[in-house]
């Protein structure tokens, strides 16, 4: 049984969901500092292929940044290179 893509997730690139990681932690007080890398991983058993490695954060703000996090892993898809070739 294959791994199926999930229908209801948004296709973006690795520097949409920079930005869309970065735009939603600054606009939580406790997670402004939260320094992030974010990775195409191969896609996993639960559907995604991205993960984010967060850094610098404070202990108050863990919960929040991860909730953050996993809110956004859960609405967007990374498109892979190859896909954004052939849709040039």
């Amino acid at each position: 049984m294959g791994i199926g893509l999930r229908q209801d997730k948004e296709r973006v690139t690795l520097e949409e969901i920079r930005i869309r990681v970065g735009h939603a932690l600054q606009r939580h007080p406790l997670c402004r500092n939260v320094q992030f890398d974010i990775m195409s991983v191969p896609r996993t058993a639960r559907g995604g292929n991205w993960t984010i490695s967060l850094h610098s954060v404070e202990p108050a703000a863990l919960w929040e940044a991860s909730d953050i996090v996993a809110d956004i892993q859960a609405a967007y898809d990374l498109l892979m290179p190859a896909e954004l070739s052939s849709a040039a």
